[in-house]
């Protein structure tokens, strides 16, 4: 299906400009939300009449939009989830618990803002986009953690998912013990051989 766009569509076009889409995806989604509109010669004689309204109501999300931007950049939100020792999540982080996250801040983001290509699913800092408009986009950082003390060490640095931070041991001392370990275990097989 041919459509004439209201808006800039991200992988899709400019507005004004007329594409082919699939008829699913017009009928669902670019038509009921007013993003575009069947392409034939009365909607283009209608896009032609509205276009300035068009134009200035796009550069008004865009400013807006950018206010947002301006204020989410650089943040970081701290998310609290049940792992393992691993790291594995017991669950995930989804576009949805992010957008929840952000409105509980005060930010006004829906989920299919969040643009995030798989649930999170290990504890750790994650960069995540938030596409607020077609030409506004910002990264803010998700830290999840199984406490709110283990937020803070890893938002200091600290990689919670090493052998350090799971066993409490230095890596540099467990290497040194497994290398005594195999020592010994060669000195054992050599008196055992001597007295066969």
């Amino acid at each position: 299906m041919e459509v004439i766009l209201l808006e800039r569509i991200a992988r899709l076009g400019q507005m004004g400009d007329t594409v082919k889409v699939r008829d699913g995806y017009a009928r669902n989604y670019l038509l009921p939300s007013g993003r575009a509109l069947r392409a034939n010669d009365a909607n283009r004689a209608r896009f032609e009449a509205e276009k300035t309204q068009l134009i200035a109501r796009n550069n008004e999300r865009r400013s807006e939009a950018a206010v947002v931007a301006d204020e989410l950049k650089g943040k970081s939100f701290t998310v609290v989830r049940s792992a393992g020792e691993t790291g594995q999540l017991y669950g995930s982080v989804s576009t949805r618990d992010i957008s929840d996250i952000l409105k509980e801040a005060g930010f006004q983001v829906g989920r299919n803002q969040v643009e995030l290509n798989s649930p999170i699913k290990t504890i750790g800092l994650h960069e995540v986009a938030i596409a607020l408009h077609a030409e506004v986009e910002v990264t803010i950082t998700l830290n999840v953690a199984r406490s709110a003390d283990e937020a803070e060490r890893q938002s200091r640095g600290e990689d919670l998912t090493s052998a350090e931070a799971i066993y409490g041991i230095e890596e540099e001392e467990a290497m040194d013990e497994e290398d005594e370990e195999e020592v010994s275990e060669d000195a054992a097989a050599e008196e055992t051989e001597a007295s066969a």
